[in-house]
């Protein structure tokens, strides 16, 4: 996305040499992303979306090539370039594939190691770093393509997963439970959420043991009485202490204990399906321990 922006390339790079480092990776199973195809794209967005970031993404790359910027500025935090297509064509694809996978028994769980993210796009339109909702599309694939009856969506990011919200709002096959540093961007979330969407707003500096009494209080009862056949997790990482995207107090414990909780779910009424993606998380290292934190609980290691 340019220069300095929080949203580069060395995130995944940070989570690769912690996973090695530590021999985590060693466990793990690998899969490349397959590129998500237009149909299943258009399970969660408006086909005029999907036409517009391929055609500011081959004109950026146009513009390139003569010797022009790099970068369209969709808005202030969020830009497109000749890549932007395909990375975002195989981030989704990747929340696809493994939505394949898990519902087959292939494997019991994955995580999502993808650029960009993807909980602030809607419908029709792309913000905060994000083009596509990997996420709210997966779980909407899971619904149609696969004909579960029941999904929910976690999503624990400092900033509220509007672009989620805005495409599941109101499905009653889908629960999404969400917690968020308010006031903060994108200013949504707290104002009259439909019925299946369970936002918990919470102040700057909130710590991570109150997080967790959130969670245990609020999501949990809402999510057995849902009883999840399958549960997706919008996975940030920017409410760490560390991180000064936000300011809420969670540190990689906090990440492990919450993703124990989902696991309990999914593994009470989900077959212990799970599929995670990367969202936010933007200091390096706290980032790439947060990631390795999670990631232990999901492969039980």
């Amino acid at each position: 996305m340019g220069p300095a922006h929080p949203e580069c390339a060395a995130r995944l790079d940070a989570i690769e040499d912690r996973l090695l480092i530590t021999g985590v990776g060693d466990a793990l199973e690998r899969r490349d992303a397959p590129k998500a195809s237009m149909s299943d794209l258009e399970l969660g967005h408006e086909r005029l979306h999907i036409a517009s970031i391929r055609g500011l993404s081959e004109m950026a790359a146009d513009n390139q090539a003569i010797g022009g910027p790099a970068t369209l500025m969709l808005d202030t935090d969020t830009a497109v370039n000749g890549a932007t297509w395909n990375a975002a064509l195989r981030a989704c694809g990747a929340a696809l594939a493994a939505t394949d996978a898990v519902i087959s028994g292939e494997m019991e769980n994955a995580f999502c190691a993808v650029r960009p993210p993807g909980h602030h796009a809607t419908r029709k339109q792309a913000m905060g770093f994000c083009f596509f909702n990997n996420v709210a599309v997966a779980a909407k694939y899971a619904l149609m393509r696969h004909q579960l009856k029941r999904v929910a969506i976690v999503d624990f990011d400092v900033h509220h997963g509007n672009g989620t919200e805005d495409i599941c709002a109101g499905d009653p096959h889908i629960l999404m439970v969400g917690i968020f540093q308010h006031p903060f961007y994108p200013h949504s979330g707290d104002k009259d959420p439909a019925a299946n969407m369970l936002n918990v707003p919470v102040p700057a500096y909130t710590k991570g043991m109150d997080i967790r009494e959130i969670v245990e209080t609020y999501w949990i009862p809402r999510l057995e009485e849902f009883k999840p056949e399958m549960v997706f997790i919008s996975a940030g990482f920017d409410a760490h202490r560390e991180d000064d995207m936000g300011q809420l107090g969670m540190v990689e414990a906090d990440y492990a204990w919450i993703t124990h909780r989902i696991k309990d779910i999914a593994r009470r009424f989900s077959k212990g399906r799970i599929v995670s993606c990367l969202e936010g998380g933007y200091v390096m290292t706290p980032l790439a321990a947060s990631v390795e934190a999670h990631i232990r609980v999901l492969a039980d290691l």
